[in-house]
């Protein structure tokens, strides 16, 4: 191993969370900005964004999928010094990007046609059309090609370029966001095109630095293992299609309670409230998804480098800083704020009632869903797919629906809006997975012996 790719592996997990979690920061709030402008048009405006949230979560769950197996897996290469098999992952990669990326032009293409036809309210029926087709349909290229990129960057552990690859984007959306809304008034047609052309700005970004690193790793290296994996796509897979599976169910869930909460009397107000709830949480989660994406290329290079001692030094540091980052900042942060949020973000005083009383509870939010992150990211970097996948079954299969009827009964009881209930319901489905799923890594870590551990993916020597 190079003496570059030693002070690599130095790096801690916070070390390499602190870029990520300041770009994942960005980007939640340049989403903000979305909504901000989706409110100058008014509530209908702000529900269809709600509204294409499960789409979105489709489009994410099958780029989160891929680029976990991709980042796992040139990582572990990078540490166990397998040079040849980086170059099988990223074909493999390009292979799986080029069936994919077209379903969703077919997907933003159902959207247009089929929106008119969801029983919602005419205005806001019109709005998501257009909003979800362009961006479903036009980010299935933008989005996609970044996978490879990005992916190369964290395996190198060099989380600054997700940043500035994210800070870019995000430049560059806002810009189009002002210009296309209040120059050319295209209303959400302009809101969902910045965000899909924002895009290629971090992807050209992530294109340089990644071929960087390739070409300094290459000139670098010292010591040449020679093999190749035998079965390179199903090592992506084993570790993508578990985690897009679970993406799939988190998407799901986020359509059910669209369904749920459009079928209630104030249903406008109820959808804008839960749109603004939802870029709430997801703006202070983000930090939290920036540790758990920074621990799996940190854990899977010790995974390869067999070291024991860093990984749970790793697991360690990226536990404590998530919970006091959740106790000490977001808790009396957003205690004080929900009632600016939620004015700021709504239109109508009922839809700011709602919004209020949904961003008061995003730090017990952040808490709940801590445990799922962090854990999977554990499991991903020692190359199992299964027990997150396992994980949310366990949570979106067995436990969301009838925490969602406890929830809602409890509201009416208590004279409560039924989006109380769904809210409150989905923090304790959520909190209740995590708390097994926390249980699970445990007893796997107390008896973590990576030196033990024999490479399950024989090697093919040249010739």
């Amino acid at each position: 191993m190079s003496s570059n790719e030693t002070k690599k592996v130095q790096k801690t997990v916070l070390q390499m969370a602190g870029p990520l979690i300041l770009s994942f920061w960005m980007r939640a709030a340049f989403t903000f900005v979305d909504t901000a402008y989706a409110a100058t048009i008014g509530d209908s405006a702000v529900a269809a964004i709600g509204l294409a949230v499960p789409f979105e979560f489709i489009m994410i769950a099958l780029w989160v999928g891929m680029s976990t197996g991709l980042t796992s897996c040139l990582s572990r290469a990078m540490g166990a010094g397998e040079s040849e098999k980086i170059e099988q992952y990223q074909t493999a990669t390009w292979k799986l990007i080029a069936g994919i990326a077209p379903l969703f032009l077919i997907l933003g293409a159902g959207i247009w046609y089929t929106a008119d036809d969801w029983g919602l309210k005419e205005d806001v029926a019109q709005m998501f059309k257009v909003y979800g087709a362009v961006l479903i349909g036009g980010s299935a290229f933008s989005s996609f090609w970044s996978i490879i990129p990005d992916s190369m960057v964290k395996a190198h552990q060099d989380t600054k370029a997700t940043m500035w690859a994210g800070i870019c984007s995000n430049i560059i959306n806002v810009i189009l966001n002002t210009v296309f809304l209040f120059v050319f008034d295209w209303g959400v047609f302009g809101i969902a095109l910045s965000t899909v052309l924002g895009r290629f700005g971090g992807l050209v970004y992530a294109l340089k630095r990644a071929k960087e690193h390739e070409d300094r790793r290459k000139a670098e290296l010292t010591e040449v293992k020679t093999g190749k994996d035998p079965a390179p796509m199903k090592s992506l897979l084993g570790l993508a299609l578990p985690s897009s599976a679970a993406f799939v169910l988190i998407a799901s869930e986020a359509g059910f309670i669209n369904y749920l909460v459009a079928s209630y009397e104030n249903s406008k107000e109820a959808l804008a409230a839960y749109s603004i709830y939802y870029r709430v949480s997801m703006f202070f989660l983000n930090p939290i998804i920036a540790i758990g994406i920074a621990l799996l290329p940190y854990l899977a290079t010790r995974y390869g480098a067999k070291d024991t001692e860093g990984f749970k030094v790793g697991v360690r540091d990226a536990t404590l800083a998530t919970f006091a980052y959740v106790i000490v900042f977001v808790g009396p942060l957003l205690y004080f704020l929900a009632p600016w949020l939620s004015s700021a973000f709504a239109e109508e005083a009922l839809t700011a009632e709602y919004s209020q009383f949904g961003i008061r509870l995003v730090p017990l939010s952040c808490l709940a869903g801590a445990g799922f992150l962090l854990c999977r990211s554990i499991f991903e970097g020692m190359q199992q797919g299964k027990p997150g996948l396992l994980a949310a079954l366990f949570r979106y299969i067995i436990l969301t629906a009838p925490g969602l009827w406890l929830g809602i009964e409890i509201a009416q009881e208590q004279g409560e809006p039924e989006l109380y209930g769904v809210l409150v319901g989905l923090i304790a489905v959520s909190g209740v997975s995590s708390v097994v799923f926390v249980i699970w890594t445990v007893k796997q870590l107390l008896t973590l012996d990576l030196t033990q551990i024999k490479d399950e993916k024989a090697v093919v020597p040249e010739g």
